[in-house]
Order: C-alpha cells, then structure tokens, then sequence
C-alpha cells in the first residue's frame, strides 16, 4: 500500500511478435484505473517495438525491452521486478474484446480478500470454460506481489512452463484460488495465429517446457500429495 493506505495495482503484458493486438490491450490498460502499467517486449523480430514505442507518445505505461526472446517466464518475471503495486494483473497480449469489466472480475476478488489468486477464462474460445482441462494455464491471473516474489527467479526459468509454476506453487502453500469467466474476450489458439505445422510445433515445445518445470519442481507435487493425504485422512 501507499502512504495514503491505498492498495496499488500494476498491469503487466508480455509479448512477442504481437503486431497486430498489442496496441489495443496496451490502450485499454491505460485507459483504466491501474496504478501502473508495465509492459515486456520479448524480442520480438516483427513491428511490436515501433507500435509500442509509437504508443509511448500518448498512453503511459513502463517499457521493458528484452533484446532476445527469453520467453514468457522470463518476461512476467521482469515485469514483477520492475513492478510497484500490491495487486498484480496479467494479460495475454494477443486477446481481443478486452473491457473494463474483465479487469474488475480479475481485481475484485483479490481487494476483497477472498481468495488468493483468481484466474481468468475468455469466453470466445474453442473449448468451453468448464470443461477445458487447461483453463489453468490462463494468462489471464491477478495476485498479490508478495506472495509472487519468492518464486520470480524459478520463473525465469520456465518458458511456458510458467503458469505450471505458479499453480504448482500456489497449491503447495496452500492458497485459495478462484475462476472467472471473462464473457465476450477472444483469445485465438496457436492453429488460428500461424500454419498447422508451426501450430503443432508449438504445441509440442510448450508441452516440453510444462512437464519439464513441473519435474523440476517435484518438492511442489510433493507437498500437495501429502497434503491431500492428509485431508483425506
């Protein structure tokens, strides 16, 4: 909090080669009530850094460049530790119909403390919210900072692997975590960005780098069975 016992909010999104969807996101963010806005160029080879220095010009917001692709774990970590507010929200920078109305269902719970992080699911995808088995790997998440930062050097290990990280990790201190459907925002699959080949490749890669954080991790896995065994005890 500040000073004046106000609960600071900081957005972060993260991107690569997001030409085409960046400016919006970043432009809603802005327009909102966020105390900052901090956004992480993951060495993007495309037009995102000349629309995001462009955008420098009349929205307001932190800019983190990343002179090669380090990947997405790697990015969210650097935008926590450039970070200030107590309350930190992420966005996909690839998402569209983002409003206002999808940051408050993110926000609230959180300023309310109900719950320890809140996870958000965009309506308009291929496979519905309650029965996608991968809704917890969303990029759409609000948390608090502090109780982020003792994993924000794992992260930037992680790659994609890094919401297996933090969920992982949440479940093992045993946080409350609650899920929120975003009505109305899009998020495109990796077959609708890119050719069917690249697309599976993808897939592949970031299949690769969830198992391989969550092998990593393993003491996480752990505490969460024995702590399971214990409440079914």
């Amino acid at each position: 909090m500040n000073a004046n016992g106000k609960t600071k909010i900081t957005a972060i999104i993260c991107a690569y080669n997001e030409e085409k969807t960046i400016e919006e996101i970043v432009c809603k963010a802005t327009d909102y009530f966020f105390d900052e806005v901090i956004v992480v160029n993951d060495g993007s080879t495309d037009k995102t850094d000349a629309v995001l220095k462009n955008l420098l010009n009349y929205c307001s917001f932190k800019y983190i460049v990343l002179v090669e692709n380090m990947g997405k774990g790697h990015a969210m970590a650097s935008g926590i530790e450039l970070s200030c507010g107590d309350i930190i929200v992420f966005f996909d920078s690839d998402l569209s119909n983002l409003k206002e109305e999808h940051f408050e269902k993110l926000i609230v719970p959180i300023l309310n403390k109900e719950v320890d992080m809140v996870l958000g699911q965009p309506s308009e995808t291929t496979v519905d919210f309650r029965k996608n088995p991968l809704k917890s790997l969303s990029g759409q998440r609000s948390l608090l900072r502090k109780d982020i930062l003792p994993i924000v050097d794992k992260m930037k290990e992680t790659r994609y692997g890094v919401e297996t990280l933090i969920n992982l990790y949440y479940r093992a201190e045993g946080k409350n975590v609650k899920y929120v459907l975003l009505n109305g925002l899009a998020h495109p699959n990796k077959f609708e960005k890119t050719s069917p080949s690249k697309a599976m490749t993808e897939f592949i890669k970031a299949g690769h780098q969830i198992v391989t954080t969550a092998l990593k991790n393993f003491s996480y896995v752990s505490r969460i069975a024995n702590s399971t065994k214990k409440n079914n005890d």
